[in-house]
């Protein structure tokens, strides 16, 4: 039974944090509400990378490939035929010629996300530390420069507009609790387990039976259909995307906030999605002029600059991140005996 009270306790933690959130995004003024949204959506990104990197223990910066995917995918199934057959009239006549609505999109971007990950996972999961590192890079590029060239299946190197504008408060709140619950499901799970077995000691974990191969390829398949899903709310939630938006930026930063939260829990990804997201409209803000009692008007590109430097300190003081890489508890709650010491991320 305590068993089953921890977990419900570990997930109360994630889901009351975003659901205060989403409330709070009801309660701002309509040009500040962008930034709550902004941060719920973020919650979905970190989390989906958090499955496969926090689980595996291997560094991927290819995740956000993933997430360009399924914006891409959502953004052009849902613009409007009339528009549609005006603006993107190299599309593939599949592409040019249907249209789906908000509910069906989110679901083809999480189905795309995985498919995905699961074709070009096969190769790439069977390499650990810099080889996947490299690889997963190599992703990225890949599929940046794909996205930006082939106006058979987008705008290219253009915007993609005229996406319907549907990640409101509720939509962004229930896609950020969407992702924590499979995230959470997945690390409970016995293939969960399996991978974080094979992250603490691959030898000894394929020594028991587990396929490492395997495990992580689950993981990374996962991965990608949450990142999907997590694209198709941010380009519902912005109305345009171009494939710069999901691009080296972006995965800095999504990196950063997982780094800063918490590399190996769930709860870490949650704090450090919030926290850094917020951080990062702030100095977005400043870079324009903000007022705090004082006028701050920080030089350009300074918002970059500033993530980099708090995630160098923490990788440095504090590498299990903010949460000390440990899921959310009630003191109460603790199982009795010493406490288990977080692992540190991965090189």
């Amino acid at each position: 039974m305590r068993r089953y009270v921890e977990g419900a306790v570990q997930l109360l933690g994630p889901v009351a944090l975003v659901v205060v959130v989403g409330i709070l995004s009801t309660t701002v003024s309509s040009a500040n509400r962008i930034y709550f949204l902004n941060a719920l959506v973020s919650v979905a990104m970190v989390v989906a990378i958090y499955v496969f990197v926090g689980n595996s223990g291997v560094l991927s910066f290819g995740q956000i490939s993933f997430v360009a995917v399924g914006a891409f995918a959502a953004g052009v199934m849902t613009v409007p035929l009339d528009s549609k057959k005006g603006v993107l009239t190299e599309l593939f006549p599949l592409l040019r010629d249907h249209s789906i609505g908000n509910i069906p999109s989110l679901l083809l971007a999480a189905g795309i996300g995985g498919l995905f990950a699961l074709v070009v996972g096969l190769p790439l999961m069977r390499l650990s530390g810099l080889a996947a590192g490299i690889a997963t890079f190599a992703l990225l590029e890949i599929t940046h420069n794909i996205l930006q060239q082939w106006t058979k299946i987008g705008p290219g190197a253009t915007t993609l507009s005229l996406v319907p504008q549907t990640t409101g408060a509720w939509q962004a709140t229930l896609g950020a609790l969407v992702a924590i619950a499979g995230a959470f499901a997945y690390q409970r799970s016995r293939l969960g387990r399996q991978l974080r077995a094979s992250r603490e000691d691959p030898a000894a974990a394929q020594g028991i039976g587990v396929d490492v191969h395997r495990q992580r390829l689950w993981a990374f398949t996962f991965s990608g259909a949450l990142a999907g899903f997590a694209g198709a709310l941010s380009v519902h939630l912005l109305g345009s995307i171009t494939t710069d938006q999901v691009y080296l930026e972006l995965t800095f930063l999504t990196l950063a906030m997982l780094v800063f939260g918490g590399l190996t829990s769930l709860w870490g990804a949650v704090v450090g999605a919030l926290a850094i997201s917020g951080l990062d409209s702030f100095l977005g803000q400043a870079e324009q002029g903000v007022h705090i009692g004082f006028k701050l008007d920080l030089p350009t590109g300074s918002r970059l600059v500033f993530l980099a430097a708090i995630m160098a300190l923490v990788l440095i003081l504090r590498p299990s991140g903010l949460t000390g890489g440990g899921e959310f508890r009630i003191p109460g709650l603790r199982r009795a005996g010493p406490r288990e010491e977080a692992p540190a991320p991965p090189a």
